[in-house]
């Protein structure tokens, strides 16, 4: 055996285990198979080193400039809330325009990026429905991950399409996955307003963990649970914090508790600033172990006031307010503490809880690394709602009529440029990235995006995922380590025909995308499938579109695409919720592409 066809195998077996066991960053993992095949002489330094220079990556820089222009011009937010409103109150009707509006978003933009526009508008949607939002968040995930099979503009389609060209083959243009892609939206919604919704959770797992009160609605404190570590102690006279700000009084450094409000006079002062001064007679209302509280307190010993039923309009007022904020999983704040971030210096806003999972987080938040998913119950000022809004290392989920658009007046210069982009990329496929690159420069142009704020929102991970991955399936075809994969599945399918073919194709994608990222996927079973074509007399174009089909079908875990994880903390959801939906749905669509694809795409 060719010692290069050795070395290739042993360096995707390698890459795989690090995808799999997400010890070490993909990107990183995929600059690794770089360096790896350009050290060891399989690839030329130009050809190891050619992932940068290819126009799906110039393609997928653009779509992320465009896309966060379209943001900040308010473009894709007001767009999604029009959608939303059409919902109305019925659950079905929600589901099926959450997920059509998740779709119709994807096809232009990042998934990510689309379900982080329609969060918001989905939760004030679902608030004014009276239904609880794990009903939504799942449908908004698969409606954005199905839109995302309809488009060029998905990492892995544009990967799949480059590996074509380098094959010396026909790539795909912006329209030539609509066809399939259209008909698994379909198919997809359809499934899940009608008959899998049925299998959602009928509540968040912070509605399960409250009392029972039919009257509680979207009432955050009872949600959080909040209100059994809130208790109200009177300053005595001589105490140690008589005269001492917030800041100086060290109750969180010496007591573990923080100051929520400050009741002097009969008036209930909210979010104290650091600089304000307890007073003799003070009622402070605080956040903590009660017990442990009592057992730290020294002479003159506070006076416990009897227990209350906290509710949000308790520790709220016309200039104070209680908002939830998420982690997107681009956020700077990941792994970082609250203390090492100086949250409420960087942002004005005290944080009184985090939900993690399926469990909320209530003491000791100062010293808990923020996670991805992580949602924060925020307490502060109203007028620091817009710094919150124009964060990009946060998502706040507010209600559209609180939102603001960053830059406006705006929106009809966002939309020309969109619109332009995409009519000359349809009709000049060739020109491509070319077209793409150009949209992403009239957004500078016209100031709906600066240039810092347009390098900002690259995810320069994906970025180097895709550069790195790309001469791996060079590799693949020159050390014919693809033709070795292809006559392996040939021998398993290629005596039933070329349907069976195209299944098992689909189906060990399927299975891939489920371990590893999409582009992952794309990267290794691209060049197989073209492989197998050659091999088996078959359209190339037709079984690369099958592999763009499987790596979509990212269903079945929340790990197999962020965005199921994005959605995982607000939707309160538990591993088995996705297998129990997305199974039957990944299920019902590969039905659907062994029905539309050969129609559209002749497999000879």
């Amino acid at each position: 055996m060719d010692n290069h066809l050795i070395i290739t195998l042993v360096t995707l077996l390698a890459a795989f285990i690090l995808f799999v066991s997400d010890r070490v960053s993909a990107d990183v993992v995929a600059l690794l198979v770089v360096v790896t095949l350009a050290a060891t002489g399989v690839l030329s330094p130009a050809e190891a080193f050619s992932g940068f220079s290819r126009a799906a990556v110039i393609t997928i820089i653009s779509i992320f400039i465009i896309s966060e222009a379209l943001q900040r011009s308010g473009v894709t937010e007001q767009a999604g809330n029009v959608l939303l409103k059409i919902g109305g109150r019925t659950e079905r009707r929600l589901v099926i325009v959450v997920m059509l509006s998740g779709a119709a978003l994807s096809l232009f933009m990042n998934n990510i990026a689309a379900a982080a526009v329609l969060l918001p508008a989905a939760t004030g949607a679902a608030k004014r429905a009276n239904i609880s939002i794990s009903r939504l968040l799942i449908p908004l995930a698969f409606g954005t991950i199905l839109g995302g099979a309809a488009t060029l503009f998905t990492t892995s389609n544009i990967l799949l399409s480059s590996l074509l060209y380098d094959r010396g083959l026909a790539g795909f243009g912006v329209l030539d996955f609509l066809p399939v892609g259209g008909a698994l939206v379909f198919a997809g919604v359809v499934f899940i307003a009608f008959t899998a919704r049925y299998l959602l959770p009928e509540q968040t797992s912070v509605e399960r963990t409250v009392a029972p009160d039919s009257s509680a609605g979207s009432d955050l404190i009872q949600a959080y649970r909040l209100g059994e570590k809130l208790f109200r102690a009177r300053v005595p006279k001589n105490s140690f914090l008589i005269g001492k700000t917030l800041a100086q009084c060290t109750l969180r450094e010496d007591f573990d508790v923080s100051v929520v409000a400050i009741e002097r006079g009969g008036r209930r002062l909210l979010a104290p600033d650091a600089e304000t001064v307890i007073e003799s007679g003070d009622t402070l209302v605080l956040e903590g172990d009660e017990d442990d509280f009592r057992s730290r307190d020294v002479e003159p010993y506070m006076e416990f006031l009897p227990e209350e039923a906290w509710r949000e309009s308790d520790l709220e007022s016309q200039a104070i307010e209680i908002v939830e904020a998420m982690l997107p999983p681009r956020s700077r704040l990941l792994g970082k503490t609250l203390r090492e971030l100086h949250f409420r210096e960087r942002y004005g806003m005290s944080v009184l809880a985090i939900w993690r999972g399926d469990r909320e987080l209530i003491t000791d938040l100062a010293d808990q690394p923020l996670q991805f998913g992580d949602a924060l119950l925020l307490q502060g000022p109203r007028e620091k709602l817009s710094i919150l809004k124009d964060d990009p290392d946060l998502i706040l989920l507010i209600s559209p009529e609180e939102a603001t658009i960053t830059v406006p007046g705006k929106g009809r210069a966002a939309i020309f440029i969109f619109i332009a982009t995409l009519a000359f990329a349809a009709y000049f496929t060739d020109f491509t990235a070319t077209i793409m690159l150009g949209g992403a420069l009239a957004m500078m142009l016209a100031g709906i995006v600066p240039p810092e704020q347009a390098y900002g929102s690259i995810s320069w991970k994906s970025v180097f995922l895709v550069a790195g991955m790309l001469p791996m399936g060079i590799a693949l075809q020159k050390t014919d380590v693809s033709s070795l994969f292809a006559m392996e599945i040939l021998a398993w399918f290629g005596n039933y025909g070329p349907h069976f073919l195209l299944a098992g194709l689909f189906v060990t994608t399927v299975a891939l995308t489920q371990a590893v990222n999409g582009a992952v996927a794309a990267a290794i079973m691209g060049p197989i499938a073209i492989s197998i074509a050659e091999r088996g007399g078959l359209n190339p174009r037709s079984m690369v579109m099958a592999v763009a089909m499987g790596t979509s079908m990212a269903f079945i875990t929340p790990l197999s695409h962020p965005v199921n994880v994005m959605v995982m903390s607000p939707g309160g959801y538990r591993f088995g919720d996705y297998v129990k939906i997305g199974l039957p749905l990944t299920i019902v669509l590969f039905f659907v592409v062994m029905a539309v694809l050969p129609v559209f795409w002749p497999l000879s």
